[in-house]
């Protein structure tokens, strides 16, 4: 034990010590920081043109004022905590001298000095706020790390260049209106201080309206009774902002038009008017009274009429832009793809105007040719096709440039009625969903990748990473009870209670805590394409002796007949290709097992990660089976990579296994259980199909293109493949024009 003296000695220094620092604290004359605690809520975003999403001029809000920083003793560690509050994990880089246009309003903050770990930029050293000897020719800007922050949710402020008003919304006067969503009708109003605010409908036009609805997800507008509104309005409380806008249509937010605001009382102002009211189109998803089947046969037809789709994106009405042309879907490359270009695309594709112009293969890469180039709209086309374009050309763009959208799309409130709870971070957790006013979980028989995907996506948190059965590892403090069962989802509804399920009764065989569903969602996700020229170039058939495929019936790779053979003599007839598998999306394709639970097999001498990576089938014409294969994914690496990736995984060692994003995995022809057993097939014509990841084992951004077609012809010795193509349904006119071309001839017999 220590002795009474040397505790107070200890005491003593220690009093000493507090003294000190509080004078050096006293003394201390530098920029101090202001506490976010002490001063208003602060909003970040980022402005400026031309740029990408990631980068920008930093404007920060303060004070009911939108305003810009100074580059002044700027640092990567002042970038660093301002991505952050824009919701990226890091910031690359920074730029001085305006390099993203001049701002406008105050320069709030000068002289800034961060060490990079601080909360909020409130907390960094500075001059004080509004306390700047700067102009806006020394605006500062930022370039994130284009990674979001795990559950970061995206805000639904426009990046618009004078944005004095950052919201808006429709008020629903009718008494029946109020409860419906979405709100497609409705007094304009704008955010006022702490309140709502409305607008002078003198000189009010239908370019306002358009714009409006473009605002609020609707793709267009239609005419209002005025003056059903003006007795109803005659009797309220009313409080003007704005007057005399003047929109031209092309806007993608009213702060773009030209306005005025009122100044002071404006309570009796609009004299002769009334508030703005608008009325708005809702598209196809959006239409008020369809049913979940209807809305999808809507969404079918809409695809099946139009030139244009979005794919790769977690959410509806964002992806990455493609296009057919040639009776072949291709993208768009990202030169000079600006708001009003990617308006064009939002509202022909029955959502609202822009709310982002995504460049750089944000929501993935596609294949496939890239059809557009440097496309140029006004904002008032009904299509992308009626906007000038060039052709592309081989040295013009690659699909590292993919051009993508976000739109507006109307508040449906799905996200009231699910939650998650129990998990270690915010976008993991057991799902419990709302029925009537009683919150529950949900059975998870049947629970598979897609059910999560419908849960993150109502969620707002991406894509589902995990489908968990068992959920027994969560915390089960506040458990409910479960109160829905029976969940099938197609995987493209906005929200599980779209999926077909039990209705009001329950029907679940384990109904204990730790079997309710869950998910871990994620904000990326793998995508894998098929290289469908390979399959066609390199098909062909062997007669394999029987005394060489003890390996492959081993692992279940012959036809059930290969059982009563006459082993070891005779020999089976395998049709052979090499397949290449691309992941093309932004997150690394990895298998759903880890490594404990991969499987040994020692006549190949290869671990499993996964049961089936591959379904390989012979179909007849009707689609009937009659022959197939498939491929256990014994080594998922990397074989080779686009130029400026490096290789991260390699099966050889014990190593880890998967798809790294921008390299593919090759499977080549002669290695065992790479073909299909068609011992028994007789000739004719057949349908060669190709599913990668065919159980939904894995998350993905898109399911639609995993599977590849060919035409084959086959006549007993030899087989022609042809037409090999990714996704879309087999087309039966390609299929009859077959019957009359012969198409390539493959290898024959070996």
């Amino acid at each position: 034990m220590r002795s009474s003296s040397a505790w107070a000695w200890q005491e003593l220094l220690a009093l000493l010590c507090s003294v000190w620092l509080w004078v050096c604290a006293a003394q201390h004359t530098g920029p101090t920081p202001t506490a976010q605690s002490q001063g208003p809520k602060l909003k970040f975003r980022l402005a400026g043109y031309p740029r990408k999403h990631n980068e920008g001029r930093i404007e920060v809000f303060y004070n009911e004022e939108w305003g810009t920083i100074c580059d002044d003793d700027f640092t990567l560690a002042n970038a660093h905590v301002l991505c952050r509050h824009l919701g990226f994990v890091a910031a690359t880089g920074w730029a001085h001298s305006a390099k993203y246009g001049k701002g406008i309003g105050r320069v709030w903050l000068d002289n800034v000095n961060c060490g990079g770990s601080e909360k909020s930029i409130a907390d960094c050293k500075s001059r004080g706020w509004g306390n700047s000897d700067c102009s806006h020719e020394e605006d500062a800007g930022v370039i994130c790390k284009d990674e979001h922050i795990p559950g970061y949710v995206d805000s639904n402020v426009i990046e618009a260049e004078q944005n004095q008003v950052e919201e808006l919304r429709l008020r629903p006067v009718v008494s029946g209106a109020r409860k419906r969503l979405p709100v497609t009708e409705g007094v304009v109003e704008v955010r006022y201080k702490e309140g709502w605010a409305q607008i002078c409908d003198e000189g009010w036009n239908p370019k306002n309206n358009r714009v409006v609805c473009g605002m609020m997800g609707f793709p267009a507008e239609k005419k209002v009774n005025r003056n059903f509104y003006k007795l109803y309005l005659e009797r309220q409380q009313l409080s003007y902002r704005l007057h005399s806008v003047a929109c031209t249509g092309n806007e993608v937010h009213i702060s773009m038009c030209p306005f005025e605001f009122y100044k002071g009382n404006a309570t009796a102002a609009c004299k002769g008017g009334m508030p703005a009211v608008v009325s708005c189109m809702p598209g196809p998803l959006f239409t008020t009274g369809s049913s979940p089947k209807k809305k999808q046969q809507q969404r079918q037809q809409q695809q099946g009429q139009q030139r244009i789709r979005l794919k790769g994106g977690a959410k509806a009405g964002e992806g990455r832009v493609e296009v057919l042309k040639n009776s072949e879907w291709g993208t768009v490359c990202d030169d000079r793809w600006n708001l009003l270009t990617a308006s064009v695309v939002c509202r022909e594709l029955g959502f609202g105007s822009a709310k982002e112009a995504l460049t750089g293969a944000r929501m993935g890469q596609g294949m496939g040719p890239i059809h557009m180039n440097e496309v140029q709209c006004t904002g008032l086309e009904m299509s992308l096709w009626s906007c000038p374009y060039k052709n592309i050309t081989a040295e013009d763009c690659k699909h590292s440039e993919d051009a993508g959208v976000r739109c507006n799309i109307p508040y449906m409130g799905y996200e009231t009625t699910i939650r998650i709870v129990g998990g270690r971070t915010p976008t993991e957790g057991r799902v419990e969903v709302k029925r009537g006013s009683k919150w529950g979980t949900v059975c998870s028989e049947g629970w598979t990748t897609k059910e999560a995907m419908v849960a993150c996506r109502q969620l707002g948190l991406g894509y589902s990473l995990h489908a968990a059965t068992e959920t027994w590892y969560w915390d089960a403090s506040n458990v409910t009870e479960m109160v829905l069962s029976g969940v099938r989802c197609a995987g493209h509804e906005m929200a599980l209670s779209h999926c077909q399920h039990h209705g009001n009764s329950l029907n679940c065989k384990r109904t204990d805590t730790r079997f309710a569903a869950g998910v871990i969602c994620s904000e990326t996700a793998s995508d894998l394409l098929l290289h469908a020229p390979l399959v066609q170039e390199t098909a062909y058939i062997e007669d394999r002796p029987l005394h060489m495929l003890y390996c492959a019936a081993e692992e279940n790779c012959l036809s059930s007949t290969a059982r009563n053979a006459n082993w070891p003599y005779g020999h089976r007839r395998l049709l052979r290709f090499s397949s290449q598998i691309h992941n093309n999306g932004r997150a690394d394709f990895r298998p759903k097992a880890g490594r404990h639970s991969w499987v040994w097999h020692e006549c190949h001498r290869h671990y499993h990660s996964m049961d089936i990576f591959t379904h390989y089938d012979l179909l007849t014409p009707n689609g009937t089976k009659v022959a197939e294969g498939h491929k256990a994914s014994f080594c998922l690496e990397d074989t080779e990579c686009q130029e400026d990736v490096a290789k991260r995984y390699e099966c050889a060692n014990f190593g880890e296994q998967g798809i790294t994003v921008g390299c593919w995995d090759l499977y080549r022809h002669d290695i065992d259980c790479q073909w299909i057993d068609i011992t028994d097939v007789r000739p004719g014509n057949y349908i060669l199909q190709v599913v990668i990841n065919p159980n939904y084992e894995v998350a993905e951004s898109d399911f639609t293109n995993n599977a590849m077609k060919c035409n084959c012809k086959y006549d007993g010795h030899r087989i022609w493949v042809h037409n090999c193509h990714i996704g879309d349904a087999f087309s039966e006119e390609a299929n009859k024009r077959f019957e009359q071309y012969p198409g390539q001839l493959n290898n024959q017999i070996v």
